[in-house]
């Protein structure tokens, strides 16, 4: 059963970095590509970042670029996303997934909100 445990969302002020985590567990994490996607009240959820399975690609939304950093960490199962000069519009939950042939699969998601 594919699952997903994300943390390290929070209160920042602009400006201000996070770095969120997401452990999965119930697949063979080292062979899927991972993918980070975000959802701001009212708005449809959008992706914001993307990485293969061994880590050797990745791409951004323009909107993050040069700010933020997906990787992973295949040997601990973890996925992470470091987010750097934080801005307002960058306040959203912050969700990990992973699309399988049987589905894609869904965190639960972590508040950032950016914020003075």
């Amino acid at each position: 059963q594919v699952h997903f445990v994300e943390s390290g969302g929070g209160l920042v002020q602009p400006g201000g970095s996070l770095r969120l985590s997401c452990a999965a567990s119930g697949f063979t994490f080292s062979s899927y590509a991972m993918s980070w996607h975000r959802q701001a009240p009212g708005k449809e959820r959008e992706l914001v970042a993307t990485i293969t399975s061994l880590g050797g690609t990745t791409r951004y939304a323009d909107s993050v670029k040069g700010r933020f950093t997906i990787s992973r960490d295949n040997r601990g199962n973890t996925l992470y996303l470091q987010m750097n000069i934080l801005k307002p519009e960058d306040t959203a939950v912050y969700y990990c997934s992973v699309e399988t042939l049987r589905g894609t699969y869904w965190g639960q998601g972590t508040q950032v909100t950016v914020s003075a």
